[in-house]
C-alpha cells in the first residue's frame, strides 16, 4: 500500500462547528494531521457532530453580555506545546481570544505559522473598525478568503498579494452531485399552480430580514401590467405569517405557495431544479450555492458591502442578475427583463450555474487551495 505523506500537525480553532461546513472539515480531517477546537454552540446555527473529526473538542467560551464579543478559553496554551507549529483559525475580529494568540506568537513564537479563514474586506469599514481590522489581519501569515471581491478590497488597503488566498465556500458536494445525477424536469408546479407562468423560488428560513416581502410587492406590480408569475417559499420561520398577509391584501393567494420547511434534500433539489429563478431580495449566502447546484439562477441586491461572499458565483445574465437594493421597482424590472432575454434559454441557463458550482465551490477546489497555500 502507497505510504501518505502528511504535513506536520495542524491545529484548527473555530468558533461553531457550521453543519454546512462538515464535508470540507472532514476533506482537511482526512488530509491532515488535525486537532480541532471549537466553542460550545450557543446559537441555532445548526452544527456538526464533531466526534466525526478525528481528534475534536469544545473548549469553553466567555461571551461578553449585549456585544458580538467573545474569548475562547486555553487556546493560548497551544502555543508552547513544541509539536504545534501550524495553526488554522476563523479570522473572527470579534474573538478576543484570537487577538491574544496573535499577539503571543509574534512575540514569543515568530517561527510558528498562523493564517485565518475569513470574510476579510466588506468594503463599508470606516474609522476605528477599519484600523483594527487591518492591524489582525496583518498579524497573520496568511489569510483564506470567502471571495475575490474581499481580496481585490484588501489590496486596496495594502495587504500583500501573496498572502491573500481565495478558497470561496462549499456545502456538501458529494450528497448534493449524487442527487443531481439523477434529477429531470417535471410537472411539479403546473400541477400544483395549474398554469403555465414562469415558476420563481425562495429557498431558506422566512425571516424579516430577509425582505421577502419585496417578492410579493413585486408580483403585485407586474401583475397590474399584465404578466403572471409563481412563487414558492420553501422553508418557514417568523415572517410566514405577515408574507401571507401580504398576499392575501393583494390577492396573490393562487399564485404563492407556502411549501414549508423541507429537510428532505432530494425533495428540495426537484422543487429547485424545476424552477425558473431564486429571488432573495437580503443578502443571498449560501442560498446561492444550494439552488444553483441544483441548476437555478439567482436574483439578488447590487449593494456588494452589504451581501454575503456568495453573491460571486451570480454572473450577470448568465447564473443570476441584480437589482438595485432596497428598490421594489428596480426588483420587478430585473425578473421581467431576465425572463424576457432567457425565453427558451432554461437548459443553457441551468448547465451555466451547475458548471459554476462544479467549478469553484466544492471541497475540493477549497481542498485545492488548502494544499497549495497552508504551509
Amino acid at each position: 500500500m502507497k505510504k501518505v505523506l502528511r504535513m506536520k500537525k495542524v491545529c484548527l480553532v473555530f468558533n461553531d462547528a457550521s453543519r454546512y461546513r462538515e464535508a470540507i472539515y472532514q476533506c482537511i480531517d482526512r488530509e491532515y494531521d488535525c486537532e480541532w477546537y471549537f466553542m460550545k454552540p450557543n446559537t441555532d446555527i445548526k452544527v456538526m457532530d464533531i466526534s466525526k473529526l478525528g481528534n475534536a473538542r469544545e473548549v469553553p467560551t466567555i461571551f461578553v453580555p449585549h456585544t458580538p464579543i467573545y474569548y475562547q478559553r486555553h487556546i493560548q496554551r497551544l502555543l508552547w506545546k513544541k509539536d504545534n507549529q501550524l495553526f488554522f483559525m476563523l479570522g473572527e475580529l470579534f474573538c478576543l481570544s484570537t487577538w491574544v494568540f496573535l499577539l503571543l506568537r509574534k512575540v514569543f513564537f515568530p517561527k510558528k505559522k498562523v493564517y485565518l479563514w475569513t470574510h476579510g474586506w466588506y468594503g463599508k469599514e470606516t474609522g476605528l473598525r477599519r484600523i483594527l481590522k487591518k492591524w489582525f489581519f496583518q498579524m497573520a501569515d496568511g489569510i483564506f478568503l470567502y471571495g475575490n471581491y474581499a481580496k481585490k478590497l484588501m489590496l486596496k488597503e495594502g495587504f500583500d498579494e501573496s498572502t491573500l488566498y481565495v478558497i470561496h465556500n462549499s456545502l456538501d458536494y458529494d450528497k448534493q452531485l449524487a442527487i443531481r445525477e439523477n434529477l429531470k424536469s417535471s410537472l411539479l408546479y403546473k400541477n400544483h399552480f395549474g398554469n403555465e407562468n414562469h415558476n420563481l423560488l425562495f429557498l431558506g428560513r422566512l425571516t424579516k430580514n430577509k425582505r421577502l416581502d419585496m417578492i410579493i410587492e413585486a408580483l403585485n406590480l407586474l401583475r397590474q401590467k399584465g404578466q403572471e408569475y409563481n412563487l414558492t417559499f420553501v422553508g418557514d420561520g417568523a415572517e410566514r405569517a405577515n408574507l401571507e398577509a401580504l398576499v392575501s391584501k393583494y390577492h396573490l393567494e393562487q399564485n404563492v405557495w407556502f411549501y414549508g420547511a423541507c429537510y428532505d434534500e432530494g425533495v428540495n433539489a426537484e422543487l429547485v431544479y424545476n424552477a425558473d429563478l431564486c429571488v432573495s431580495p437580503g443578502n443571498v449566502g449560501l442560498t446561492a450555492m444550494h439552488v444553483m447546484m441544483f441548476g437555478c439562477p439567482v436574483l439578488t441586491h447590487n449593494d456588494y458591502p452589504h451581501q454575503m461572499p456568495e453573491f460571486e458565483a451570480v454572473h450577470p445574465g448568465e447564473t443570476g442578475d441584480f437589482f438595485e437594493r432596497d428598490n421594489i421597482a428596480s426588483l420587478a424590472n430585473q425578473m421581467e427583463d431576465w425572463f424576457r432575454k432567457h425565453e427558451g434559454a432554461r437548459e443553457k441557463v441551468r448547465t451555466d450555474c451547475m458548471r459554476e458550482i462544479d467549478n469553484q465551490w466544492t471541497p475540493e477546489f477549497q481542498m485545492n487551495v488548502i494544499r497549495k497555500y497552508l504551509k
